[in-house]
């Protein structure tokens, strides 16, 4: 075979093959031509493990490479400086590093941030220090002072300023495993179907809902908001959100399934972010309900009930029966109480508030749901974010869809008036409006679609993308909040071979630059709860550009892993089964030999494969059609026995040679997600 011929079917350089075959042990000159069959057939039979050592070897010096950098930095002393808050390109500009290098680090410590997004000073300064920088921080003028009054730093100056205090509704938090029933159980307590209107059951994006409790014996009315986070792992980034805004957790554990690794996830969630807890034990009709056990399993997480010593109340409760609902409701307002010196707001300020969702409406355009915090909310109020003012509230809806005037502490409502949509997360400030610049809406889309495009080029730019099969797409979603989540899971997707490659991403319907950017990259558009309009529908049919809709996003990801897999080439698993010595030579046909001899070790079966090996080489491969022990006709062999072999193949066997029997099985490969 020529050497040409052989690189051509390895999908390989000439030159670079004949440069590593050496090096695997085979006897090939730099400067060979062609090369003889039989090593040809060893070399692609060895070739998957010399494949996978190169790759695990590009891997190691990837990271020795680093480790070295990060090294000869510590030991020059490298440091920076830096301010309480910079955007991520501002970063990288300071550590003198690729934009592409500090996002995938950024992503490796599962934040997910374009090059215009802002991050803190500790996120920074760990960062930094892990690779390799001494870290200072920046000595701040009024100017940086007032520019880092953003998002929680805004929120926290804001209610600072608060001065008649009153006591104001506690904000629970629920959380949980995806089916541990929390959606059943806020749907119980309001006494609304929502479960129905969530596909597949699972909760898709942060939503905020008030129920009403009256307590039996005083008759005393009070209100309790609810946000509901969603339960999917994929959204463990928006569940530290919620939390950040609420007063109060319920931690949701079914009694018939215990602590799941989405349960250990909310309790760091929850405890990081200092919050009281309250465990409700669901699902205690099930006949399969241990609730001991769940107890335990929790008190091996620090989560230890009141009953064993510890602090944390559980409830034992069955959302689908409506048992013992009241008496979660009153233990809620129970910690409520304890805590009631911090449940506390003043509704006299201007409106302070936080974004918990936002999305394009295609007929109200931008649309936000806000959790007023302090103050008051009016319909006519300007709308004030980031120190600018992104527009005036025209309509204001609460979690029932009804129109409302005003919104006051510890309410949730959705705003209709937004010129442009908020990220999940702004703080809505309206003490700031006498200083807050009138939003350049041009500017900021342009800013957005930069940031986009940056962020997508940047992440997928990595030399260990390099030489992967790569499977194109370009996504659009309803809400942001799904987005982030569902780019955030495709960025855990971690294969040698394949990967996921972004494309191009954003809110609202699928148009026509979208079909034609993803027809110039061979990509497949993917919509989650949004669908093409007009124009783009009509592309999409002339272009013939894959287009799929989804509304769960576990379907999304389980859709992602399964196209992988097809990329993949197939794995062979092969199964020594034994060795048998040819002695003698029956007959011989025009594609075959009945053979006799000795099954040396393990054992021969029929059906098996052979390697046909002489003088401890490998001459050719056949298979085995038939074993006789005297004149029957059996399946297997073992070892130490004397039998009679039916070989198919092109090999003329001689005495004196061995057979090495196997089985060899395919199995398609599969995707591997990393884990937190």
């Amino acid at each position: 075979m020529n050497v040409t011929e052989l690189a051509r079917q390895l999908r390989i350089n000439t030159a670079e093959l004949l440069e590593l075959l050496p090096q695997y042990g085979f006897d090939i000159g730099k400067k060979a031509i062609k090369i003889d069959d039989k090593t040809a057939q060893q070399v692609m039979h060895k070739w998957r493990f010399i494949k996978r050592d190169l790759e695990e070897k590009k891997k190691r010096e990837i990271e020795e490479k680093k480790l070295k950098e990060r090294e000869l930095r510590k030991q020059m002393g490298q440091s920076v400086v830096l301010p309480s808050r910079l955007t991520v390109r501002e970063f990288a500009e300071r550590l003198s590093m690729p934009t592409s290098q500090i996002i995938m680090e950024l992503m490796k410590n599962g934040i997910l941030a374009n090059q215009n997004q802002d991050i803190d000073f500790d996120t920074a300064a760990i960062l930094a220090e892990e690779l390799g920088f001494s870290v200072q921080k920046e000595e701040e003028g009024v100017e940086e002072v007032h520019k880092e009054t953003s998002r929680v730093e805004s929120l926290e100056t804001a209610l600072s300023q608060s001065k008649k205090l009153e006591s104001r509704a506690p904000v629970i938090v629920v959380m949980g495993h995806v089916d541990h029933g929390k959606t059943k159980l806020l749907d119980t307590i309001r006494k609304a179907n929502i479960i129905d209107t969530e596909a597949g059951g699972i909760t898709q994006h942060i939503g905020a809902y008030q129920t009403i409790w009256k307590d039996p014996k005083t008759k005393e009315e009070r209100a309790i908001t609810f946000i509901d986070t969603p339960g999917h792992e994929a959204f463990s980034m928006m569940r530290s959100r919620g939390a950040r805004i609420a007063d109060i957790a319920i931690l949701v554990v079914a009694a018939d399934d215990s602590v799941k690794p989405q349960t250990v996830e909310a309790i760091k969630i929850i405890k990081a972010a200092k919050l009281p807890m309250v465990v409700a034990i669901n699902k205690i009709d099930k006949p399969a309900a241990d609730v001991q056990k769940t107890k335990s399993d929790l008190s091996t997480h620090d989560v230890i009930p009141e009953e064993w010593g510890g602090t944390i109340p559980m409830v034992e409760i069955s959302a689908k029966e409506r048992l013992n609902i009241d008496k979660l409701l009153d233990v809620l307002l129970l910690v409520a109480d304890v805590q009631g010196e911090t449940i506390k707001a003043d509704p006299t300020l201007p409106a302070i508030g936080t974004v918990i969702e936002s999305n394009v409406d295609k007929s109200a355009g931008p649309v936000a749901s806000v959790l007023i915090q302090a103050g008051t909310l009016n319909r006519g109020d300007k709308i004030v974010v980031n120190n600018e003012i992104y527009g005036k509230v025209r309509a204001m809806k609460n979690y029932l869809g009804e129109m409302i005037e005003r919104a006051g502490p510890s309410v949730p409502v959705q705003i209709v008036g937004f010129k442009v949509a908020p990220e999940v997360g702004d703080v809505l400030d309206l003490s700031k409006e006498s200083t807050a610049l009138e939003i350049d809406v041009k500017k900021k889309r342009v800013e957005q679609t930069g940031a986009d495009k940056a962020s997508i080029a940047d992440s997928q730019g990595s030399s260990d993308e390099e030489g992967k099969k790569t499977l194109n797409v370009l996504i659009k979603a309803d809400v942001l909040g799904s987005l982030e989540a569902i780019i955030a899971s495709l960025s855990k997707i971690k294969h040698p071979e394949v990967g996921v490659k972004i494309i191009g991403k954003g809110l609202g319907n699928v148009n026509e630059d979208d079909v034609k950017k993803a027809k110039a990259a061979d990509a497949h558009i993917i919509g989650f709860n949004v669908q093409p309009n007009l124009v783009g529908k009509e592309l999409i049919r002339e272009e013939n550009v894959p287009f799929t809709e989804y509304s769960i996003i576990y379907n999304v990801i389980n859709w992602v892993k399964e196209e992988l897999g097809k990329l993949l080439s197939d794995e062979k698993i092969v199964t020594e089964l034994g060795t048998f010595k040819v002695l003698a030579i029956f007959r011989k046909e025009k594609d075959s030999m009945i053979v006799g001899g000795r099954v040396e070790a393990g054992k021969a079966v029929k059906t098996s494969r052979a390697r046909v090996k002489r003088d401890g080489v490998v001459m050719a491969v056949g298979k085995i059609t038939d074993c006789k022990v005297g004149a029957a006709s059996v399946k297997e062999v073992v070892q130490g026995t004397e039998c009679g072999l039916k070989f198919e193949g092109n090999m003329r066997i001689e005495a004196g040679d061995v057979l090495e029997l196997y089985t060899e099985e395919t199995k398609a490969r599969e995707i591997i997600f990393e884990k937190n």
